[in-house]
C-alpha cells in the first residue's frame, strides 16, 4: 500500500474515532496506537495542520481531530528533569541535537510539534501541533501557540506570543510566513496571518479581525483578502465561514457548511408579530438590530457555550437565522 492510500486509511480512523469521542477513554489501547501514529506525523514533520495552498489557507482537519483525541486517550504523567517536576499529558520533545535544533536551557517544545533543523528556541515554549521553519528563532520568553505555522526566517523576539488556535478544528490557525520579524511583546492571535517578509513593531496586537491595510496599493484587507473582493465574488455562505473559520472555503468545505446551515434554518412564528410591531417607515438598520437582539429570546438554550459543538451550533443557528432575517 502507497503512503498516500495509508495516509488516507489513517485519515478515516482518525474520523471514525472523532465521530465516537465520547466513548474513548485511556484505557482503549487500539485507538490510543492509532491517534499516537497521527501525531507521530506532527513531530516528525511529515504533517502538518496547516499549509499555503494557492493563495489560501488549508487545514487539515483530520490532525486537528487527532490532537484533541490525544488528550481524550492520554493519562497524566510526571516527568523530573533534575531540581524540576511536571505533571501532564503530553511529553517534551526530545533529541534536539540529532534534529540540529538548539535549545537553551530553560526552552521547552511539547510533542507533536515539529522544528525544522536550523531553529534556535530561546528560554521559550512551543505547543503541540506547531511548526517552526528552519533558520527561525522562537526568542526568550515567547511562546509557540497550539497548531501555529511559523515559516523560515522568523525572529519571534521577546516576549510575542503567537495564539493557539486548536478550537474549532475547521478554524485556521496563526500563520507566519518566510522572512517576518515579530517585534517584542507583540501579540498575534485567532488565526491572523502575517505575510512573508514583513516587519511588526513591538507591542502590536493583530488578529483575525483586525483588517490591514496594503502600504503600496491602499487596499484594506480583510483576514488577507480584499474588502472588494469579498463584496464582488463571495456569496454570504462564503463570508460567515471566513468570520468564524479564518479563510475562505473550498467546494466541499462550503457543501457542508451550507447542509449544517440548512438545517438550522427555522424561524420561530412569533418573529412575524415582532416585525408587524415596527412602524411602516421604520429605518431597516434599526429593525434588523431589534431583530436580530431578539433571536436569543426564542431559543432558551442559546446561552450554552460550553462545549465546541454547542457553540458550532449556535453559530450556525444565528448564520441561518441572519439570511432568513436579512
Amino acid at each position: 500500500m502507497s503512503d498516500a492510500a495509508n495516509l488516507q486509511t489513517l485519515e478515516a480512523d482518525i474520523e471514525q474515532l472523532w465521530a465516537s469521542r465520547e466513548s474513548l477513554s485511556p484505557a482503549d489501547s487500539a485507538a490510543r496506537a492509532t491517534i499516537t501514529q497521527a501525531v507521530d506525523l506532527l513531530d516528525s514533520g511529515q504533517a502538518r495542520v496547516a499549509e499555503i495552498v494557492d493563495g489560501g489557507v488549508s487545514v487539515n482537519t483530520w490532525l486537528k481531530h487527532a490532537i484533541l483525541l490525544f488528550f481524550r486517550v492520554s493519562e497524566m504523567h510526571t516527568t523530573e528533569l533534575g531540581p524540576f517536576e511536571f505533571v501532564d499529558k503530553v511529553p517534551l520533545k526530545s533529541d534536539f541535537a540529532a534534529a540540529g535544533v538548539r535549545v537553551v536551557p530553560g526552552a521547552s517544545a511539547r510533542y507533536g510539534s515539529y522544528l525544522e533543523p536550523g531553529v534556535v528556541l530561546m528560554p521559550s515554549y512551543v505547543n503541540i501541533g506547531a511548526r517552526v521553519g528552519s533558520g527561525s528563532m522562537v526568542d526568550t520568553w515567547a511562546t509557540v501557540g497550539s497548531c501555529a505555522q511559523i515559516g523560515r526566517n522568523v525572529h519571534l523576539a521577546g516576549g510575542v506570543g503567537i495564539g493557539g488556535v486548536l478550537e474549532p478544528p475547521e478554524a485556521s490557525p496563526v500563520i507566519v510566513e518566510d522572512d517576518v520579524f515579530v517585534g517584542s511583546r507583540c501579540m498575534i492571535v485567532n488565526g491572523a496571518r502575517v505575510g512573508a517578509g514583513s516587519k511588526l513593531g513591538a507591542g502590536l496586537i493583530f488578529s483575525s479581525t483586525i483588517p490591514v491595510i496594503d502600504a503600496e496599493s491602499g487596499d484594506v484587507l480583510y483576514r488577507g483578502y480584499p474588502v472588494e473582493q469579498l463584496a464582488e465574488q463571495c456569496d454570504y455562505l462564503e463570508v460567515a465561514y471566513l468570520l468564524r473559520s479564518g479563510d475562505l472555503p473550498d467546494s466541499r468545505q462550503r457543501a457542508c457548511f451550507a447542509a449544517a446551515i440548512g438545517r438550522q434554518a427555522a424561524l420561530h412564528e412569533q418573529m412575524v408579530k415582532l416585525y408587524e410591531g415596527f412602524r411602516r417607515d421604520a429605518r431597516p438598520m434599526a429593525v434588523m438590530v431589534g431583530v436580530v437582539g431578539a433571536l436569543s429570546a426564542f431559543d432558551h438554550a442559546a446561552g450554552e457555550f460550553n462545549a465546541p459543538e454547542q457553540r458550532q451550533l449556535r453559530f450556525e443557528q444565528v448564520i441561518a437565522m441572519l439570511k432568513r432575517v436579512l
